[in-house]
């Protein structure tokens, strides 16, 4: 949902103002952002490493989140969906420029079953889902013509109906995290920055860090 920008007025951050709950915090962050006319707060800059830990960085967009993690969706075979495979941890990294904020979140990795990645496929508009099955997502192709001609093809092929089944090799990964970083720039760089580390009862420790 789009929202009218308004004028963000830059506060600090305090231990006092945090929720206990980073899920939570997130949620009062997030929403602040639509608020304030933040172009695609949901766009996260997604690091990995591969197997042999080289990192990666690409953005991702995440299409939803619960107490469980971040979920973003991807062709299997990817570069980053091969990465995830082997080395399944992650980062997060949300930027928020217009509002000088930041979040990072780190955590674990993995696929979605099935029937939820099967849930956001019929969400998706006709020219996305044809294009999970045309776009042979981080390999080589001989020309952007071939690409529009497979999605032509394609178009042929599923004249009259709708594909509503993902590719085999295209889904989802939740990022479940174990640490939140929540960051407030401040003036003379004095910036605001708080962690949320999992600990041992199912709970959260939070920890101020310095700038």
């Amino acid at each position: 949902m789009s929202h009218p920008r308004r004028e963000f007025q830059k506060g600090s951050l305090t231990r006092e103002n945090l929720d206990p709950s980073p899920f939570l915090q997130f949620g009062v962050w997030y929403d602040e952002a639509e608020t304030a006319g933040v172009f695609e707060p949901h766009a996260v800059i997604l690091a990995t490493a591969d197997a042999r830990g080289r990192p990666s960085a690409r953005v991702v967009l995440v299409r939803g989140w619960t107490g469980a993690g971040f979920e973003f969706f991807t062709n299997y075979e990817s570069a980053k969906g091969k990465a995830l495979d082997a080395n399944p941890q992650a980062e997060l990294l949300f930027y928020w420029m217009e509002m000088e904020r930041q979040i990072r979140i780190q955590g674990t990795v993995e696929r979605l079953t099935d029937e939820e990645n099967r849930a956001y496929f019929e969400k998706r508009p006709r020219g996305s889902r044809l294009s999970a099955y045309a776009s042979p997502q981080s390999a080589e192709v001989e020309s952007r013509e071939w690409l529009e001609e497979e999605v032509r093809r394609l178009e042929t092929e599923h004249a009259g109906d709708e594909p509503r089944t993902p590719p085999p090799y295209w889904g989802g990964f939740r990022v479940m995290p174990d640490t939140f970083e929540f960051w407030q720039g401040r003036e003379s760089r004095l910036h605001d920055r708080f962690q949320y580390r999992m600990n041992g009862d199912d709970g959260w420790d939070i920890v101020r860090l310095g700038p």
